[in-house]
């Protein structure tokens, strides 16, 4: 099925704004990248912010909102250890995509630049999966699968690791260089995280 032009134009002004940040990604470069007349791109968008703020929402639409959606964190989070194991996948797959790695770019290079793209990273990548995780966490306490302690920190201390390695990743590839040590590194860390916070029977 091909992609519509509207389609065409997110993809254009993503990749432009990955390699240039918001600023090196114009109208007209936009509309060379897709192959058709600037003027085309209004019928579509109204402007070049409004392109932008649609690439934001894409940005910023959390990883986990599709892993969760026929999910109950709470039926989840009984499973322990092979739920970590099940969310760090999701993780790693998004670590490793193209398409997230563009995201990511352009989110490193516009929060240093805009206070609304700083305000949105806070928002979804910390505030909401840092909170989904300390409820996890929290059941997990209730079901004594692991140790009572502060999950909100606890939440953090696990997705800190993930954070950089997938930071790590993406410089590598930067650079073409190889990324084969990060392929256990992730289930790794479940391991390692696991066997100081739970509670051995």
């Amino acid at each position: 099925m091909e992609k519509s032009t509207k389609s065409k134009i997110l993809e254009a002004a993503t990749e432009l704004m990955a390699e240039s940040g918001y600023s090196g990604a114009s109208m007209r470069k936009i509309a060379k990248r897709v192959g058709i007349r600037e003027s085309a791109i209004y019928n579509h968008f109204k402007n070049k912010e409004a392109i932008f703020e649609t690439i934001l929402e894409n940005l910023f639409h959390s990883a986990f909102d599709e892993f969760f959606a026929k999910r109950s964190v709470e039926d989840e989070a009984r499973k322990g250890k092979r739920f970590l194991k099940e969310y760090v996948m999701a993780y790693k797959l998004i670590s490793f995509d193209p398409k997230h790695e563009k995201f990511f770019r352009i989110i490193l290079i516009e929060m240093m630049r805009e206070k609304k793209v700083r305000e949105l990273f806070m928002k979804h990548f910390f505030d909401k999966d840092v909170k989904m995780l300390a409820q996890a966490f929290f059941v997990m306490m209730q079901h004594d699968l692991v140790r009572s302690d502060d999950p909100k920190l606890m939440a953090q201390e696990f997705l800190s690791p993930l954070f950089t390695m997938r930071l790590q990743v993406m410089l590598l590839r930067l650079d073409g260089a190889p990324t084969t040590s990060f392929s256990t590194l992730f289930e790794r860390h479940v391991d390692f995280f696991w066997q100081g916070i739970a509670i051995v029977s």
